[in-house]
């Protein structure tokens, strides 16, 4: 009797085993073709991205949650929600090695691991595709001082950190060990796992010195991430150390990374004006170079930070399709537990509840990078505040998507709907022709 037991156990366990590995072959992934262009492995048409940044698995996010003795898988729960809600099918963190290694590379196991991998398995509930930043290689502190917990960064500078070998050492282990780990919420190793479309080395590296160190480090920690078995997309920031561009494009990657902060940060105070303008294109310096051509394109962060008008995101999200870019992610939406408060970047600022017209403007910018084609050239400013089935305006601090099936906008408007007749969806803040609304929040 105890064998035949143990041979259904064990049939049982094959059974599920199988039946794990046929859902994720059936689940599409991404890939780079030669141009490099992301594409869907079952129908290889274009893949488009737009989402948000979000940290509640690390840092001050993690510790915030916690002073206020808030369950912090709850509080994924009603933000990850948000998200969907918002209509991303994006989300990007890099993660706070710090809080997930020792002095010697290895990955620990720990809440902050844990956190990540219930919210990674919440985003693929939604359908969310995701981009992992490996580390981060600075601090867990801001805006409060730093918590050392003797991680290998914690023992560099933060521009040493790319050339002692000591510590490239410590990264291989560390990016290895991270491939390898094997969500436990939804049983799928990181590198194979079919809602993570690839993988950024690191968080706005520094290099300095000789071009050729730079080159050495990309070309090990490339050659430690495909020795691991990883297949998929690798990518690069190259929205630093300018003078190193050669080697980011010489490099084995798949994919680069940049950011744009137009108006830019901690002005310490709320900004106001017309920025239009000021986004009304995205200028690539570098864009002759050999190596350019062939490899993705993503906006690792982006934001108008300091002021919480609605007309920018989808202007700036335009401007991104129209220079090539398929990924898309905001930096940062608050949780919305602490998000009253605006502690966590100040500069920053998104959240549905509290700043729902800001809000309802990202919708929108996903809409933009859902249809707007890629590469589309558009007219300089006034003449491009008009495109596809969106409009902004500085006067009215008001976006709008106005289609056949969705009618979405920020701030009361008297942009009267296409067809209402068709409508599918309707989402806003404020009053139109089609609802009259006098609170405060975004109605859906």
């Amino acid at each position: 009797m105890r064998v035949i037991i143990l041979c259904c156990f064990a049939l049982l366990g094959y059974v599920n085993s199988y039946a794990q590995s046929k859902a994720i072959k059936k689940v599409p992934t991404v890939f780079v073709d030669r141009e490099g262009v992301m594409r869907w492995s079952d129908s290889k048409a274009e893949a488009s991205f737009y989402g948000v940044n979000y940290t509640v698995p690390f840092a001050h996010a993690f510790r915030a949650l916690h002073d206020k003795g808030i369950d912090r898988k709850r509080a994924i729960d009603r933000d990850v929600y948000h998200f969907a809600r918002l209509g991303y099918n994006a989300y990007r963190i890099h993660i706070w090695d710090v809080e997930i290694s020792d002095k010697n590379g290895n990955l620990i196991s720990n809440e902050h691991l844990d956190l990540l991998d219930y919210l990674l398995f919440k985003l693929q509930e939604r359908g969310i595709r995701i981009l992992i930043t490996g580390m981060t290689n600075f601090g867990n502190g801001y805006p409060e001082r730093n918590i050392n917990t003797d991680a290998f960064t914690y023992h560099y500078d933060k521009c040493a950190v790319h050339a002692n070998p000591q510590a490239i050492a410590a990264q291989e282990k560390y990016i290895t060990q991270l491939l390898h780990h094997v969500n436990p919420y939804t049983g799928n190793a990181y590198q194979t796992d079919p809602y993570i479309i690839g993988f950024e080395i690191n968080n706005e590296p520094c290099h300095t010195g000789a071009i050729q160190t730079t080159s050495d480090y990309i070309g090990r920690m490339v050659k430690a991430m495909k020795k691991a078995g990883n297949k998929k997309p690798i990518f690069y920031n190259v929205s630093h150390n300018m003078e190193h561009v050669k080697a980011y494009f010489d490099a084995d990657i798949q994919g680069t990374t940049y950011q744009w902060y137009p108006v830019g940060l901690v002005a310490g105070r709320e900004r106001q004006g017309n920025f239009l303008p000021y986004i009304d294109q995205y200028d690539i310096p570098f864009s002759n170079l050999k190596g350019f051509a062939n490899k993705a394109k993503a906006v690792y962060e982006y934001d108008p930070a300091d002021n919480l008008y609605s007309y920018m995101h989808p202007a700036m999200s335009r401007t991104f399709r129209s220079a090539g870019f398929q990924w898309i992610t905001q930096f940062a939406y608050d949780p919305m537990d602490i998000a009253a408060y605006n502690t966590e970047y100040q500069t920053h600022y998104l959240n549905l509840a509290y700043t729902p017209a800001k809000a309802l403007s990202t919708m929108i910018a996903a809409e933009v990078a859902y249809t707007i084609p890629r590469n589309k050239k558009f007219e300089q400013y006034p003449q491009d505040t008009l495109f596809g089935d969106f409009s902004v305006s500085y006067e009215q601090d008001l976006s709008v998507m106005n289609a056949q099936d969705k009618y979405f906008y920020t701030n009361n408007t008297t942009v009267r709907p296409l067809n209402p007749t068709k409508l599918q969806h309707i989402a806003g803040h404020g009053s139109s022709p089609v609802v009259e609304y006098r609170g405060s929040g975004a109605y859906f």
